[in-house]
C-alpha cells in the first residue's frame, strides 16, 4: 500500500475504474482521462507557475488538480471564494483554474462538463506539481501550508493500511468541502489512488444522504462534528434501515452524545480524525466511552512539552519529517501511542469546523467606520459559536440610539462576510462603553465571556 497515490498520478485510473456520480451521471476513467489530458495541454502551454484552484463540482475540481499537478504548476487552493478571501491571496497566485471566474486576473482556464474533449491517453509528467493550502495563522493573516505529493502520498497511504478492511467496494459522499485537506484528502485523493468513486456533489440536507444510502449498497461518510450533531434530529433519533458502511469526522473533536445518538441513527460510532492542515492526520478514535484517548497514526511519534502540555509530534507528512513539530493543543499524554486532548494554546478556534483567526476577526471590526475597538470571544453553551464585545465610534454611537442594536449588527456583518463565511461570525453582540481589562490592561477571556451572557 506504499506510494498510493504517486504510482496512481504517475499512470492514471484503470480503464474499468469509475471517477465519481451523481443522481443523473457518472464519470467514467475514459471520460475523466479526456478533460484531464485536455486541461494539462492548456495548463503546459501557459508559463505561470502557481495556479488558484477552485470547483463546486467535486469531479470538475479532481480533473483540475490532477491536471496541475501532472503540468508541474503550484495549486493554489483557497479556503473559500468570497472576495476578501481571494483578494488576501492575490500575491500568491499568477492565473486562475476554476468553473467560474473568481478574480480578475490575465489567464483563466474554466473548469467546464459542456465540453466534451477527444478521448486521449493519461499524460506522462517529468515532474509533478505541489499544493499550497491557507489556514489562519496565529496573527490572523493566512499562512501558506505547502504540501507536497510525497507528503500527501504517506497520507492517503497510511489511510488505506488503517482503514482498507473496514471499506467493502465502497463509494464516498461528503458533507464537507474539498477546498479544506480533510475534504481534499478523504473525499479526492484517498477515493481516487484506491478506486472508490466519489460523489461530485456536496451533500448538504439530511434527505439527499439518505436518497443515496437508499440506492448505493455501500457508502463511505465523510463529514464533521457540526453536521454530525445535527444529523440525529433531523433523522427524528430513529434507527435508519439503511446506514453508512463507514463514517469520518473531523474539524474539532466530536461530542460523546453526537458520537452516541449517531450510533442510536446507524449503529455505529464515526471514525475521528484529529490533525490541521499544517500537521496532516495526527490521531484518530471511536468515542464508545466519553473522552476516548487519540490512537497515534502509524507515521507519527508524539511528545509532551514539558513547560505548557503542547502536542509536539514527528510525522512523514511534515515537510522537515525529522524534526519535531509543536502543536497548538494541550493533551495529557497516555503512552507512546495515545493521548487525551485537553485545550486549545492559541486564538485559533473552530466555528462549524471552519478554523477561524479571532485576530483576524478583531482586525477586520477595528477597521469598520462605526467601531472604535472590538474584541471576540468563544462561547460554548448553548452551542458553540463565538460573540463579539464593540466599542462604538461616534458615528456607531449615534446609528444605535437612532436605528438601534439590529442595524449596527447588520453593518459590521456585512463587513465581516467580506473574509469570513455566514456561519462563522457572531451570534452575540455586545456595545459597551469600554472592553473589560484586569489591572494588567489585558483582556480576560472569562469576564468577556461573563458579559456576553448577560441579557441586553
Amino acid at each position: 500500500m506504499d506510494n498510493l497515490l504517486l504510482t496512481w498520478l504517475k499512470t492514471g485510473p484503470n480503464t474499468q475504474q469509475l471517477i465519481s456520480f451523481n443522481h443523473h451521471d457518472i464519470m467514467p476513467s475514459n471520460r475523466f482521462c479526456a478533460q484531464v489530458a485536455y486541461l494539462y495541454q492548456q495548463l503546459h502551454a501557459e508559463p505561470a507557475k502557481r495556479w488558484l484552484l477552485a470547483a463546486k463540482q467535486s469531479d470538475l475540481f479532481a480533473a483540475g488538480l490532477c491536471a496541475g499537478l501532472l503540468a508541474g504548476k503550484t495549486i493554489i487552493l483557497p479556503a473559500n471564494t468570497q472576495a476578501g478571501t481571494i483578494s488576501e491571496l492575490n500575491h500568491q497566485f499568477d492565473a486562475v483554474i476554476a468553473d467560474v471566474p473568481v478574480c480578475e486576473v490575465r489567464t483563466f482556464i474554466p473548469l467546464t462538463t459542456e465540453i466534451t474533449p477527444p478521448v486521449a491517453k493519461w499524460p506522462k509528467s517529468e515532474r509533478l506539481g505541489e499544493l499550497i493550502l491557507f489556514t489562519s495563522g496565529s496573527s490572523g493573516e493566512p499562512k501558506a501550508v505547502r504540501k507536497t505529493i510525497e507528503q500527501l502520498d504517506a497520507e492517503v497511504s497510511t489511510l488505506e493500511h488503517t482503514f482498507a478492511e473496514q471499506l467493502p467496494h465502497c463509494s464516498v459522499v461528503s458533507t464537507v468541502s474539498h477546498q479544506h485537506i480533510y475534504g481534499l484528502l478523504f473525499k479526492i485523493l484517498w477515493p481516487l489512488a484506491a478506486n472508490r468513486p466519489f460523489l461530485s456533489e456536496q451533500i448538504e440536507y439530511p434527505e439527499t444522504l439518505s436518497y443515496y444510502l437508499a440506492i448505493m449498497p455501500n457508502l463511505c461518510l465523510i463529514s464533521s462534528p457540526a453536521q454530525l450533531s445535527r444529523l440525529p434530529d433531523a433523522l427524528e433519533n430513529q434507527l435508519q434501515h439503511r446506514h453508512p458502511s463507514l463514517i469520518f469526522s473531523s474539524g474539532g473533536p466530536l461530542s460523546f452524545q453526537a458520537a452516541t445518538d449517531i450510533e442510536q441513527c446507524y449503529r455505529q460510532v464515526p471514525i475521528e480524525i484529529f490533525g490541521s492542515t499544517e500537521t496532516g492526520g495526527i490521531a484518530y478514535r471511536r468515542q464508545h466511552m466519553a473522552n476516548e484517548p487519540w490512537q497515534v497514526f502509524s507515521p507519527v511519534s508524539i511528545k509532551q512539552d514539558p513547560v505548557d502540555g503542547a502536542l509536539c509530534i514527528k510525522s512523514a507528512y511534515l515537510e522537515q519529517d525529522n524534526q519535531w513539530h509543536k502543536c497548538d493543543d494541550s493533551i495529557e499524554l497516555i503512552n507512546a501511542q495515545q493521548f487525551t486532548l485537553l485545550n486549545r494554546l492559541d486564538r485559533i478556534v473552530k466555528v462549524e469546523e471552519k478554523r477561524i483567526s479571532m485576530v483576524q476577526m478583531e482586525q477586520l471590526l477595528r477597521s469598520h467606520p462605526l467601531v472604535e475597538d472590538a474584541a471576540v470571544a468563544m462561547l460554548t453553551k448553548p452551542r458553540q459559536m463565538l460573540g463579539a464585545i464593540v466599542t462604538l465610534t461616534d458615528e456607531g454611537k449615534a446609528l444605535l440610539a437612532t436605528e438601534g442594536k439590529l442595524a449596527v449588527n447588520n453593518r459590521i456583518k456585512k463587513h465581516l462576510l467580506s473574509q469570513f463565511e455566514r456561519v462563522t461570525l457572531p451570534r452575540r453582540w455586545r456595545y459597551p462603553d469600554v472592553i473589560p481589562q484586569n489591572s494588567e490592561g489585558k483582556r480576560v477571556q472569562s469576564e468577556l465571556v461573563s458579559l456576553l451572557k448577560k441579557h441586553d
